[in-house]
């Protein structure tokens, strides 16, 4: 199966179309102030304005307020959501767009029925647990504690690199797999030889 790639924390144009170039399938934009990786709603539509198509815009909320999450999608009738917080189904939902809730996976944690309590969700993003950190760690879990055959395409994050994302596409087998930091210069700004690293070794691995 061809695995799809999300290049997420893009801040700005220039790191947009070249992910775009290389292959990416999706890019994440960032919309919690507390992470380095921030953007604001009028930059995000603006850069998403831009995109070719067949890219999947994603905007990642952790417990954002609905004013925030409608300033965003009211700008591209592109978006999907990335829900990273705490968020119940109902609240998934209610905004009426495709959506990914983003489970942080530790040792102990009953998957599928967390899984299974999003029927909803276009998919489950699955990354690293630490605690009073949302995502964005950096840290790679323990793959094995994925089940095999849970109900929801799969995409997996959680400190994947260019010389580990062929290894975790072997092993997990997911729908996709999530980027961040893990092709940066700095925080926020990507680097294009990682960039097309990472993507090959995804989609040829």
């Amino acid at each position: 199966m061809n695995c799809r790639v999300k290049i997420c924390g893009i801040t700005n144009l220039e790191d947009a179309l070249m992910a775009c170039r290389h292959g990416a399938d999706a890019l994440g934009f960032v919309f919690y102030e507390k992470s380095p990786r921030y953007v604001t709603p009028t930059v995000a539509n603006s850069i998403v304005s831009k995109l070719p198509p067949f890219v999947t815009p994603v905007a990642l909320f952790v417990d954002a307020e609905a004013s925030l999450i409608d300033s965003v999608i009211q700008g591209s009738s592109r978006w999907v959501i990335q829900f990273h917080g705490s968020e119940s189904e109902s609240e998934c939902l209610s905004y009426q767009r495709p959506y990914m809730k983003a489970l942080r996976v530790r040792q102990g944690d009953d998957v599928v029925a967390l899984v299974n309590q999003y029927p909803s969700a276009s998919a489950m993003l699955l990354d690293a647990y630490k605690a009073g950190v949302p995502g964005g760690t950096g840290e790679v879990f323990d793959w094995s504690l994925i089940p095999q055959g849970l109900s929801k395409p799969i995409v997996l994050a959680g400190g994947l690199t260019p010389s580990n994302v062929e290894q975790a596409i072997k092993q997990v087998k997911p729908y996709a797999v999530d980027v961040s930091g893990g092709v940066e210069l700095s925080k926020g700004i990507k680097s294009e030889p990682k960039v097309q690293e990472f993507i090959s070794g995804a989609k040829c691995g």
